[in-house]
């Protein structure tokens, strides 16, 4: 892997590729990703964060990774044209925040299981049934597959207070 040349750049609020239904990734689709993958890993570690989905970084494509990092040892999951097949009744709420919301936070209330199907960087079919975190994190990195971002689940007062601060803030950082 090259240098800060080849590193991916996060795309913030207010880019319009955030806002979009990515693309299910198909077969001639193959080389990009494999291509993709690593770049988007190491973008998501350098920031730092946990989930980063190809949308995050300007590829409307239905691709996502993930690495809870736990006990500091990485474990990377890739998830390709992720879907929903079964949520919880029960939800619960939790603070999220986002690569693309720098520094903002905000408690959001999401079903508590989910059952997730997807494609591995193989491309062998999985299924996995998640809570806690990882449960958290699959539901978030698809909102971002399809055109979702994490304050779209919070009251408009509260959004447009997270907005207006995010605003204030890269505006700082640019001038």
């Amino acid at each position: 892997m090259g240098g800060t040349a080849d590193r991916l750049r996060i795309l913030t609020v207010p880019d319009p590729v955030l806002r979009r239904v990515a693309r299910p990734v198909g077969e001639g689709d193959g080389d990009a990703v494999r291509n993709l993958v690593p770049r988007m890993l190491a973008a998501m570690y350098a920031a730092p964060g946990i989930g980063l989905a190809a949308p995050q970084v300007g590829l409307s494509l239905r691709l996502a990774v993930i690495d809870l990092q736990r006990d500091d040892a990485r474990a990377p999951m890739v998830i390709i044209n992720p879907s929903i097949i079964a949520a919880s009744t029960e939800t619960e709420p939790h603070e999220e925040g986002c690569l693309s919301l720098p520094g903002q936070f905000a408690d959001v209330v999401r079903p508590r299981v989910v059952t997730v199907r997807y494609l591995d960087e193989a491309g062998a079919r999985q299924e996995v049934t998640a809570d806690g975190l990882l449960g958290r994190c699959l539901q978030h990195e698809i909102d971002h597959l399809d055109g979702v971002l994490f304050v779209d689940h919070i009251s408009a007062l509260k959004r447009n207070m997270i907005l207006r601060r995010l605003a204030k803030s890269l505006r700082a950082k640019e001038g």
